[in-house]
């Protein structure tokens, strides 16, 4: 299976173009937001868009709820689709999906910026911050009968790829989740900060943390960390472990997008026999 990861920030209009970057592309199936769509139907998964909160959306829209992922993954085994169109705020947001869904790897990655002009992104930016409004690539009647927010106008669009050929009618939904009107929601630094050393702590061999700064970015975040370790262990494999452990646990508990972890090992801790 080939695997087209489709990125761009939250609100950018992933979903709104996301059929035509898939017909463009010649994929019938596409992984947007908790749901498997082929065509204009949903064949398995549960729309990140009607849940309650942000959070929830986010984990949703990762696929780590258990049912959730087993039933997305039985019906990829039954279609078996020879491409995917995977759409998602970072490539590591759609490399975790890949993984939950145990996909192959990411074959090929297409940007928002690829196919949008600036002006249109930050205009469908805008619509999210303002009005609430999301786009989910099937039509109404799709989405419907479990949707817990508000559904707006459904759309239709129609596209002529070429000069003498037929509009293609794609539909859409616009709908307004009940977590986009619930307010907005800060985690700090702190927050972040503490599941670093909880996380880190639990691994064998590290005796302290000594500091953990924070340095933020516009696609993601930096994580600086300072510790003494444990005489006898290789320092390098050690580190590692540590870097792979912090990482996953922020992301999957926070869904920021971490782009390192600097690992500083500021002295040695000599066990007595």
């Amino acid at each position: 299976m080939q695997v087209i990861a489709f990125i761009g920030p939250s609100g950018s209009g992933k979903s709104y173009r996301a059929m035509w970057v898939a017909q463009e592309n010649n994929i019938n199936y596409i992984i947007d937001d908790g749901l498997l769509i082929k065509g204009n139907r949903v064949l398995a998964g549960f729309s990140a868009k009607k849940e309650q909160t942000r959070l929830a959306s986010v984990r949703r829209a990762l696929f780590i709820e258990g049912n959730h992922v087993q039933q997305v993954m039985k019906a990829i085994d039954e279609e078996n689709p020879p491409a995917m169109l995977i759409l998602g705020t970072s490539q590591g947001m759609v490399e975790a999906i890949v993984g939950a869904l145990k996909l192959p790897g990411i074959s090929r990655i297409i940007r928002i910026e690829d196919v949008a002009e600036k002006d249109e992104i930050e205009k469908a930016r805008t619509l999210r911050r303002t009005e609430g409004k999301h786009v989910i690539p099937v039509p109404t009647f799709e989405i419907k009968k479990d949707f817990s927010g508000y559904l707006l106008d459904p759309l239709k669009i129609f596209r002529r790829k070429g000069k003498n050929e037929i509009p293609q009618v794609v539909d859409k939904s616009v709908v307004r989740p009940t977590f986009s009107y619930m307010g907005n929601y800060t985690i700090s630094n702190q927050v972040i900060i503490t599941i670093c050393e909880f996380e880190a702590m639990k691994i064998a061999g590290v005796k302290k943390i000594s500091k953990v700064w924070l340095q933020n970015d516009n696609p993601g975040l930096a994580i600086h960390m300072e510790l003494t370790l444990e005489y006898g262990n290789i320092l390098q494999e050690l580190a590692k472990e540590i870097q792979v452990t912090v990482r996953d646990a922020v992301e999957k508990y926070t869904a920021i997008n971490v782009l390192a972890v600097n690992i500083t090992v500021k002295s040695l801790v000599v066990q007595g026999k």
